[in-house]
């Protein structure tokens, strides 16, 4: 997960999301990462969060658009064809594409509310 975060924060296009919307601190937003892709891959019940509603959040302070999703995605599935190979490593970027669509509809559905 570092390594997909390094290339998000050096990647003008979307780092801002991270580092002035978000303000993440990345030492503990890494965790919370690995918990969810635990969840996601493992069918683990670390992750205690809501994702769509933290991104929907967001969102509401600075538009993320399907550029930046575009953007993620091709982070993601660099990173992860650079470090694994497998079942769990297509699995893993057919549920970032899935993730990533879900919330593409929720902030068109937030966008239609407001």
């Amino acid at each position: 997960m570092k390594k997909f975060y390094n290339r998000l924060l050096a990647d003008p296009v979307i780092n801002y999301l991270f580092i002035e919307i978000a303000k993440i601190d990345l030492a503990h937003h890494l965790p919370i990462l690995v918990d969810f892709w635990e969840m996601v891959l493992f069918h683990t019940d670390t992750y205690r969060k809501n994702a769509i509603e933290l991104h929907l959040k967001i969102h509401k302070q600075s538009a993320i658009q399907k550029h930046h999703f575009e953007t993620w995605l091709s982070h993601f599935n660099v990173t992860i064809d650079e470090l694994f190979e497998g079942k769990k490593a297509n699995e893993a970027k057919e549920k970032a594409v899935s993730i990533a669509t879900i919330m593409q509809i929720k902030i068109a559905q937030l966008n239609n509310h407001l």
